[in-house]
């Protein structure tokens, strides 16, 4: 009888969306957005092919409500960066971010124009903590 184990089986590469819900997004100081939806939105659409995460402050409180998408490893080695996304407060850009996000998001697929007007560049120390 053999000790060794079976190989586990790997998963395949995903994208990571990281939603900022603490101080200001997520909360009433952005009014007319129905935040748990939005994170619900994603969870939903995206749980079978990315890794949706809620996190405190990111600390880029006047773009609220942001998003990070990360790429897969697949994406990364494809040239994709993290992405972040603020003043995401329209059903409309969060279905955007997921179809992105579900035909392969950063390094992979080209996201949809409009997101364009969401894409921001946080100061380096903020990046650094969500993109390490």
């Amino acid at each position: 009888m053999s000790r060794r184990k079976a190989p586990v089986a790997q998963a395949a590469p995903r994208c990571t969306v990281t939603v900022c819900r603490d101080c200001c997004c997520g909360t009433a100081k952005v009014p007319g957005v129905d935040h748990a939806a939005q994170l619900a939105t994603l969870e939903g659409e995206l749980g079978a092919v990315a890794q949706v995460r809620a996190v405190n402050c990111l600390d880029a409180c006047e773009q609220a409500n942001v998003i990070v998408v990360q790429p897969s490893s697949t994406g990364r080695a494809a040239g994709g960066r993290p992405v972040w996304l603020g003043l995401v407060n329209d059903p409309d850009a969060t279905a955007d971010i997921a179809a992105w996000v579900r035909d392969g998001g950063p390094g992979l697929a080209e996201p949809p124009h409009i997101l364009d007007l969401y894409e921001f560049s946080p100061s380096r120390r903020v990046r650094r903590a969500v993109e390490d």
